[in-house]
């Protein structure tokens, strides 16, 4: 099985372990969630509702073998490209996190496209917003700040350059 992130699942949550002590009772939306490691931390943390969508199958197979026996969680796990489709339609979400996703999807993603899928999501979520740039400066700063724009509703009440592996990473809050 080839590699697909930087660090170790231990370290995924650098800079973002504050949305894991409030995760109890939660309802989460993963984008990019690889093999739902990070959804799973949160759910073995309390969150009830546990959504993840992936471009690769593979990893949604994966997300769903890991979340198969957790039965105080609600899990659903979707192959998404995000270039083509919003994930869960119609959901709402308390903690929606966007880890080392953003900078592949604009990429491939025309800007006016990509800030509206921002802006859809940002208005499904209840709580925070949570993101993780791809580590280099100054495009993770540049992306940080597209956000800062297109999250509307929402503050960005936590920004940590603490990850040298992983790179720096912001949470907004609905206000």
């Amino acid at each position: 099985m080839q590699r697909r992130v930087a660090g170790y699942h231990d370290i995924r949550l650098d800079g973002l372990t504050d949305l894991v002590l409030r995760a109890k009772g939660q309802k989460l939306l993963d984008l990019g969630c690889n093999r739902g490691l990070v959804g799973f931390e949160m759910a073995n943390n309390g969150a009830t509702v546990v959504h993840g969508c992936d471009i690769d199958p593979d990893c949604i197979w994966t997300a769903k073998g890991l979340f198969a026996d957790l039965r105080a969680v609600e899990s659903r796990f979707e192959v998404v490209d995000l270039t083509q489709a919003i994930p869960f339609p119609g959901e709402r979400y308390d903690i929606v996190l966007m880890i080392a996703t953003y900078h592949k999807i604009k990429r491939v993603m025309p800007a006016g496209q990509l800030s509206d899928l921002m802006r859809n999501l940002a208005g499904r979520t209840d709580k925070w917003f949570a993101w993780r740039g791809n580590g280099e400066m100054p495009e993770a700063e540049e992306e940080m700040a597209a956000l800062d724009r297109d999250l509307a509703g929402l503050k960005r009440v936590h920004t940590s350059y603490l990850s040298k592996t992983l790179g720096l990473t912001a949470i907004w809050e609905r206000q």
